[in-house]
Protein backbone atom coordinates (compact mmCIF):
# COMPACT_ATOMS: atom_id res chain seq x y z
CA UNK A 1 0.00 0.00 0.00
CA UNK A 2 2.81 2.36 0.95
CA UNK A 3 4.65 1.45 -2.26
CA UNK A 4 1.57 2.28 -4.35
CA UNK A 5 1.26 5.70 -2.71
CA UNK A 6 4.92 6.43 -3.44
CA UNK A 7 4.42 5.47 -7.09
CA UNK A 8 1.34 7.68 -7.31
CA UNK A 9 3.23 10.60 -5.80
CA UNK A 10 6.11 10.09 -8.22
CA UNK A 11 3.74 10.00 -11.21
CA UNK A 12 1.94 13.07 -9.90
CA UNK A 13 5.29 14.86 -9.60
CA UNK A 14 6.26 13.91 -13.18
CA UNK A 15 2.92 15.17 -14.54
CA UNK A 16 3.30 18.39 -12.54
CA UNK A 17 6.78 18.98 -13.93
CA UNK A 18 5.61 18.31 -17.50
CA UNK A 19 2.69 20.68 -17.04
CA UNK A 20 4.95 23.40 -15.66
CA UNK A 21 7.35 22.88 -18.59
CA UNK A 22 4.48 23.37 -21.03
CA UNK A 23 3.35 26.56 -19.33
CA UNK A 24 6.95 27.73 -19.10
CA UNK A 25 7.47 27.22 -22.85
CA UNK A 26 4.36 29.27 -23.62
CA UNK A 27 5.49 32.06 -21.29
CA UNK A 28 9.00 31.98 -22.77
CA UNK A 29 7.64 32.29 -26.32
CA UNK A 30 5.33 35.11 -25.23
CA UNK A 31 8.11 37.08 -23.54
CA UNK A 32 10.49 36.55 -26.47
CA UNK A 33 7.92 37.73 -29.04
CA UNK A 34 7.01 40.77 -26.94
CA UNK A 35 10.66 41.78 -26.44
CA UNK A 36 11.47 41.23 -30.14
CA UNK A 37 8.28 42.73 -31.58
CA UNK A 38 7.63 45.84 -29.51
CA UNK A 39 10.64 47.90 -30.76
CA UNK A 40 9.44 47.85 -34.39
CA UNK A 41 5.87 48.74 -33.41
CA UNK A 42 7.23 51.62 -31.32
CA UNK A 43 9.36 52.92 -34.18
CA UNK A 44 6.78 52.46 -36.96
CA UNK A 45 3.76 53.45 -34.89
CA UNK A 46 0.98 51.11 -33.77
CA UNK A 47 -1.68 52.62 -36.05
CA UNK A 48 0.58 52.75 -39.12
CA UNK A 49 1.73 49.19 -38.49
CA UNK A 50 -1.68 47.59 -37.93
CA UNK A 51 -3.74 49.68 -40.37
CA UNK A 52 -1.21 50.58 -43.03
CA UNK A 53 -2.20 49.20 -46.44
CA UNK A 54 1.25 49.00 -47.98
CA UNK A 55 4.07 46.59 -47.19
CA UNK A 56 7.34 47.41 -48.97
CA UNK A 57 10.08 46.37 -46.57
CA UNK A 58 12.91 46.45 -49.15
CA UNK A 59 12.00 49.74 -50.87
CA UNK A 60 14.15 52.87 -50.71
CA UNK A 61 11.51 54.37 -48.45
CA UNK A 62 10.13 51.24 -46.73
CA UNK A 63 6.53 50.85 -45.61
CA UNK A 64 5.44 48.40 -42.93
CA UNK A 65 1.66 48.25 -43.03
CA UNK A 66 0.27 44.78 -42.29
CA UNK A 67 -3.47 45.35 -42.75
CA UNK A 68 -3.46 43.29 -46.00
CA UNK A 69 -1.87 40.37 -44.12
CA UNK A 70 -4.36 40.59 -41.25
CA UNK A 71 -7.41 40.73 -43.51
CA UNK A 72 -6.07 37.93 -45.73
CA UNK A 73 -5.52 35.68 -42.71
CA UNK A 74 -9.02 36.46 -41.39
CA UNK A 75 -10.72 35.88 -44.74
CA UNK A 76 -8.67 32.77 -45.50
CA UNK A 77 -9.32 31.19 -42.11
CA UNK A 78 -13.02 32.09 -42.21
CA UNK A 79 -13.39 30.65 -45.71
CA UNK A 80 -11.64 27.43 -44.75
CA UNK A 81 -13.84 27.06 -41.66
CA UNK A 82 -17.03 27.76 -43.65
CA UNK A 83 -16.13 25.03 -46.14
CA UNK A 84 -14.28 22.57 -43.92
CA UNK A 85 -16.38 22.50 -40.75
CA UNK A 86 -19.70 21.36 -42.32
CA UNK A 87 -17.94 18.70 -44.41
CA UNK A 88 -15.91 17.47 -41.45
CA UNK A 89 -18.89 17.55 -39.06
CA UNK A 90 -21.26 15.61 -41.30
CA UNK A 91 -18.49 13.15 -42.18
CA UNK A 92 -17.89 12.55 -38.46
CA UNK A 93 -21.59 11.98 -37.80
CA UNK A 94 -21.84 9.56 -40.71
CA UNK A 95 -18.72 7.59 -39.79
CA UNK A 96 -19.48 7.39 -36.07
CA UNK A 97 -23.22 6.66 -36.29
CA UNK A 98 -24.33 5.53 -39.75
CA UNK A 99 -21.47 3.87 -41.63
CA UNK A 100 -20.98 0.10 -41.54
CA UNK A 101 -17.78 -1.33 -40.09
CA UNK A 102 -15.98 -1.81 -43.43
CA UNK A 103 -16.69 1.71 -44.67
CA UNK A 104 -15.78 3.16 -41.28
CA UNK A 105 -12.46 1.30 -41.15
CA UNK A 106 -11.57 2.37 -44.70
CA UNK A 107 -12.52 6.01 -44.14
CA UNK A 108 -10.71 6.21 -40.79
CA UNK A 109 -7.56 4.98 -42.51
CA UNK A 110 -8.01 7.56 -45.27
CA UNK A 111 -8.52 10.36 -42.72
CA UNK A 112 -5.42 9.29 -40.78
CA UNK A 113 -3.43 9.25 -44.03
CA UNK A 114 -4.73 12.71 -44.85
CA UNK A 115 -3.60 13.93 -41.44
CA UNK A 116 -0.10 12.52 -41.97
CA UNK A 117 0.57 14.21 -45.31
CA UNK A 118 3.19 17.00 -44.90
CA UNK A 119 2.10 20.57 -45.56
CA UNK A 120 4.55 20.95 -48.43
CA UNK A 121 2.85 18.07 -50.27
CA UNK A 122 -0.52 19.81 -49.98
CA UNK A 123 1.11 22.94 -51.36
CA UNK A 124 2.83 21.07 -54.18
CA UNK A 125 -0.37 19.31 -55.28
CA UNK A 126 -2.28 22.59 -54.98
CA UNK A 127 0.33 24.41 -57.06
CA UNK A 128 0.42 21.76 -59.81
CA UNK A 129 -3.27 20.78 -59.90
CA UNK A 130 -5.52 23.30 -58.13
CA UNK A 131 -3.92 26.55 -59.29
CA UNK A 132 -4.07 25.67 -63.03
CA UNK A 133 -7.64 24.37 -62.57
CA UNK A 134 -8.75 27.61 -60.91
CA UNK A 135 -7.10 29.63 -63.67
CA UNK A 136 -8.87 27.61 -66.36
CA UNK A 137 -12.31 27.34 -64.70
CA UNK A 138 -12.62 31.02 -63.78
CA UNK A 139 -10.68 32.32 -66.80
CA UNK A 140 -8.29 34.48 -64.79
CA UNK A 141 -4.62 35.33 -65.47
CA UNK A 142 -3.28 33.48 -62.41
CA UNK A 143 -4.92 30.79 -60.27
CA UNK A 144 -2.59 31.45 -57.31
CA UNK A 145 -5.04 33.38 -55.17
CA UNK A 146 -6.96 33.62 -51.92
CA UNK A 147 -9.54 31.20 -53.31
CA UNK A 148 -6.91 28.50 -53.92
CA UNK A 149 -5.52 29.02 -50.41
CA UNK A 150 -9.00 28.65 -48.90
CA UNK A 151 -9.57 25.35 -50.72
CA UNK A 152 -6.20 23.95 -49.60
CA UNK A 153 -6.75 25.06 -45.99
CA UNK A 154 -10.26 23.58 -45.95
CA UNK A 155 -8.84 20.20 -47.00
CA UNK A 156 -6.01 20.42 -44.47
CA UNK A 157 -8.30 21.01 -41.48
CA UNK A 158 -10.64 18.10 -42.30
CA UNK A 159 -8.63 15.37 -40.49
CA UNK A 160 -8.57 17.29 -37.19
CA UNK A 161 -12.27 18.09 -37.32
CA UNK A 162 -13.33 14.58 -38.34
CA UNK A 163 -11.18 12.65 -35.85
CA UNK A 164 -11.89 14.81 -32.80
CA UNK A 165 -15.61 15.06 -33.61
CA UNK A 166 -15.83 11.28 -34.05
CA UNK A 167 -14.16 10.74 -30.68
CA UNK A 168 -16.62 13.12 -29.02
CA UNK A 169 -19.67 11.51 -30.68
CA UNK A 170 -18.56 7.97 -29.83
CA UNK A 171 -18.10 9.00 -26.18
CA UNK A 172 -21.79 9.92 -25.82
CA UNK A 173 -23.45 7.31 -23.51
CA UNK A 174 -25.56 4.86 -25.50
CA UNK A 175 -28.34 5.25 -22.94
CA UNK A 176 -29.05 8.74 -24.28
CA UNK A 177 -29.69 7.40 -27.76
CA UNK A 178 -31.68 4.40 -26.49
CA UNK A 179 -33.96 6.72 -24.49
CA UNK A 180 -34.55 8.92 -27.53
CA UNK A 181 -35.33 5.95 -29.76
CA UNK A 182 -37.68 4.57 -27.11
CA UNK A 183 -39.62 7.84 -27.18
CA UNK A 184 -40.24 7.40 -30.92
CA UNK A 185 -37.50 9.50 -32.47
CA UNK A 186 -35.88 8.24 -35.66
CA UNK A 187 -32.18 7.33 -35.64
CA UNK A 188 -31.24 10.45 -37.62
CA UNK A 189 -33.26 12.68 -35.28
CA UNK A 190 -31.58 11.00 -32.32
CA UNK A 191 -28.09 11.56 -33.69
CA UNK A 192 -28.63 15.26 -34.46
CA UNK A 193 -30.88 16.21 -31.52
CA UNK A 194 -29.36 14.07 -28.77
CA UNK A 195 -25.86 12.84 -29.66
CA UNK A 196 -24.59 16.04 -31.28
CA UNK A 197 -25.72 18.37 -28.43
CA UNK A 198 -24.20 15.97 -25.90
CA UNK A 199 -20.89 16.05 -27.78
CA UNK A 200 -20.87 19.78 -28.54
CA UNK A 201 -17.85 20.54 -26.34
CA UNK A 202 -15.76 17.98 -28.21
CA UNK A 203 -17.01 19.22 -31.57
CA UNK A 204 -16.17 22.78 -30.52
CA UNK A 205 -12.67 21.60 -29.61
CA UNK A 206 -12.39 20.13 -33.12
CA UNK A 207 -13.31 23.51 -34.59
CA UNK A 208 -10.69 25.22 -32.40
CA UNK A 209 -8.04 22.80 -33.67
CA UNK A 210 -9.18 23.47 -37.22
CA UNK A 211 -8.91 27.22 -36.71
CA UNK A 212 -5.43 26.83 -35.23
CA UNK A 213 -4.31 24.67 -38.16
CA UNK A 214 -5.76 27.05 -40.74
CA UNK A 215 -4.40 30.28 -39.29
CA UNK A 216 -0.97 28.83 -38.48
CA UNK A 217 -0.27 27.21 -41.85
CA UNK A 218 2.54 28.77 -43.88
CA UNK A 219 4.21 26.55 -46.46
CA UNK A 220 1.12 25.23 -48.26
CA UNK A 221 -0.60 28.62 -48.55
CA UNK A 222 2.64 30.26 -49.68
CA UNK A 223 2.74 27.89 -52.64
CA UNK A 224 -0.86 28.45 -53.78
CA UNK A 225 -1.69 32.03 -52.75
CA UNK A 226 0.85 33.90 -54.90
CA UNK A 227 2.53 35.47 -51.83
CA UNK A 228 2.03 39.08 -52.96
CA UNK A 229 1.20 41.76 -50.34
CA UNK A 230 -2.09 42.89 -51.92
CA UNK A 231 -5.30 43.81 -50.17
CA UNK A 232 -7.37 40.60 -50.12
CA UNK A 233 -9.51 39.74 -53.12
CA UNK A 234 -10.88 36.27 -53.86
CA UNK A 235 -9.08 35.74 -57.17
CA UNK A 236 -5.99 37.88 -56.54
CA UNK A 237 -2.58 36.88 -55.23
CA UNK A 238 -2.30 37.56 -51.51
CA UNK A 239 0.02 37.07 -48.55
CA UNK A 240 -0.91 35.72 -45.11
CA UNK A 241 0.61 36.70 -41.75
CA UNK A 242 2.46 33.40 -41.57
CA UNK A 243 3.81 33.58 -45.11
CA UNK A 244 4.94 37.17 -44.57
CA UNK A 245 7.25 35.98 -41.81
CA UNK A 246 8.40 32.83 -43.60
CA UNK A 247 9.14 34.50 -46.94
CA UNK A 248 11.33 37.36 -45.66
CA UNK A 249 12.95 36.18 -42.44
CA UNK A 250 15.88 34.47 -44.17
CA UNK A 251 17.29 37.71 -45.61
CA UNK A 252 15.90 40.35 -43.24
CA UNK A 253 17.88 42.60 -40.95
CA UNK A 254 17.44 45.71 -38.85
CA UNK A 255 13.96 47.22 -38.75
CA UNK A 256 12.67 44.75 -41.34
CA UNK A 257 13.55 41.80 -39.10
CA UNK A 258 12.04 43.52 -36.07
CA UNK A 259 8.84 44.15 -38.08
CA UNK A 260 8.65 40.45 -38.93
CA UNK A 261 8.86 39.63 -35.22
CA UNK A 262 6.07 42.14 -34.70
CA UNK A 263 3.97 40.26 -37.28
CA UNK A 264 4.65 37.04 -35.38
CA UNK A 265 3.52 38.78 -32.18
CA UNK A 266 0.28 39.93 -33.84
CA UNK A 267 -0.34 36.40 -35.12
CA UNK A 268 0.30 34.96 -31.66
CA UNK A 269 -2.09 37.41 -30.01
CA UNK A 270 -4.65 36.77 -32.75
CA UNK A 271 -4.64 33.01 -32.09
CA UNK A 272 -4.86 33.58 -28.33
CA UNK A 273 -7.84 35.91 -28.84
CA UNK A 274 -9.68 33.34 -30.97
CA UNK A 275 -9.08 30.54 -28.45
CA UNK A 276 -10.11 32.75 -25.51
CA UNK A 277 -13.30 33.80 -27.31
CA UNK A 278 -14.30 30.23 -28.15
CA UNK A 279 -13.53 29.05 -24.62
CA UNK A 280 -15.59 31.93 -23.20
CA UNK A 281 -18.66 30.95 -25.19
CA UNK A 282 -18.21 27.26 -24.33
CA UNK A 283 -18.02 28.01 -20.61
CA UNK A 284 -20.99 30.35 -20.91
CA UNK A 285 -23.07 27.57 -22.46
CA UNK A 286 -22.08 25.15 -19.70
CA UNK A 287 -23.10 27.64 -17.01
Amino acid sequence: MKKNKMIERAIHGVFLILGLLTVGCVLLITVYLVISGIPAITEIGLFDFLFGKKWASTATEPSYGILPFILTSVYGTAGAIIIGVPIGFFSAVYLSKLANSKVKAFMEGAVSLLAGIPSVVYGLVGMLVLVPAVRKIFDIPDGASLFSAIIVLAIMILPSIIKVSMTALEAVPKEYEDASLALGATPVETYFRVSVPAAKSGIAAAVVLGVGRAIGEAMAVMMVSGNVPNMPSLFQSVRFLTTAVASEMSYSSGLQQQALFSIALVLFLFIMLINATLNFFLKKEKD
